[in-house]
């Protein structure tokens, strides 16, 4: 039985008669006669009978009504779905974000994103290495990759969404922690450093010895750590600087000074399989790019004081 036979039953019912029905339903009172006796032949039962002015759904009539309702109910339900899905409003997605990010604008890029899509089904997965993040998106592990250096590959596409200063996180007590303005980048030659060890974070490792190579350097590298607060405790540790994104300053950590590393930055980028087609992804990476605006202003006066982008 088609969906709108099932609705005529229903508006029958809840207006009592057949021309009250068919005022709401935009027919006419013959046309609407004509569908009830093709619907009560269909079904070989009376479903209405006539009492007073009105009409009372028999027995059969009850049940059909009944169950009417609900299967109208979900069919809505069913199309409502299917035009949000369409609409990248619902579904699940997958995004797998840099470590660092978190602490800078992307938390509250997600929760605008949790806020403006409460139907997506969101899982968030953390990583500290940029060449993992790009090929779990190409392996369709993650829907998108919130990461600062991403993979050159054709079937990877990206987007670049936010720019900040690399900075030193010097020992409090160092003599390089005390001057107010960004420091040369020949500071990088004037204290040891602790990195991320090359194989978590290949790319992070190199961006950083680039920069020493290209002040003319060879860093002097005296420990390691897997992780932003390892790093940080490594530097309170006086072990030498660490150069990071200048959002994990929001860290505060005890016995650690940060200093903007003049004529550098770090980008942050939204990456998505190039032939994804899933208009979800598209919708996040909409919501994301307006969050990010929110908070561009305070990134570019981070960017001022750094001085140009390298």
């Amino acid at each position: 039985m088609e969906l709108r036979l099932l609705g005529y039953a229903v508006a029958i019912a809840e207006e009592g008669s057949i021309s009250g029905a068919a005022r709401r339903l935009h027919l006419t009172q013959p046309t609407l006669s004509r569908q009830l006796r093709e619907m009560e032949r269909q079904l070989g039962a009376a479903l209405f009978i006539r009492e007073g002015r009105g009409l009372t759904p028999t027995q059969a009539g009850q049940v059909l009504v009944r169950r009417a309702v609900t299967v109208l109910a979900e069919a809505e339900a069913v199309l409502k779905d299917v035009r949000l899905a369409a609409q990248g409003m619902t579904g699940r997605l997958t995004v797998t974000f840099a470590g660092s990010g978190i602490n800078g604008p992307l938390g509250g890029a997600l929760s605008r994103v949790r806020r403006e899509l409460p139907r997506v089904d969101l899982q968030l997965e953390e990583s500290f290495n940029d060449a993992e993040m790009s090929t779990g998106v190409l392996e369709g592990r993650f829907d998108l990759a919130v990461q600062r250096l991403p993979m050159r590959d054709a079937r990877l596409a990206t987007q670049v969404w936010w720019r900040e200063p690399l900075t030193l996180f010097l020992p409090a007590g160092h003599p390089l922690a005390h001057p107010a303005e960004p420091a040369p980048l020949t500071a990088l030659g004037q204290i040891p450093l602790v990195l991320w060890p090359r194989e978590v974070s290949p790319l992070s490792y190199d961006e950083i010895i680039a920069l020493c190579h290209g002040a003319g350097i060879v860093p002097r590298i005296s420990a390691e750590g897997r992780s932003v607060q390892t790093l940080l405790a490594l530097v309170a540790a006086k072990f030498g600087a660490a150069v990071l994104a200048d959002s994990h300053r929001v860290l505060r950590r005890v016995g650690v000074t940060p200093r903007p590393l003049a004529g550098t930055s770090t980008t942050l980028h939204l990456v998505w399989r190039a032939d994804d087609t899933n208009p979800l992804v598209e919708r996040i990476r909409t919501v994301l790019t307006d969050a990010r605006v929110v908070g561009s202003g305070e990134s570019q006066a981070a960017l001022r004081m750094s001085g140009p982008a390298h």
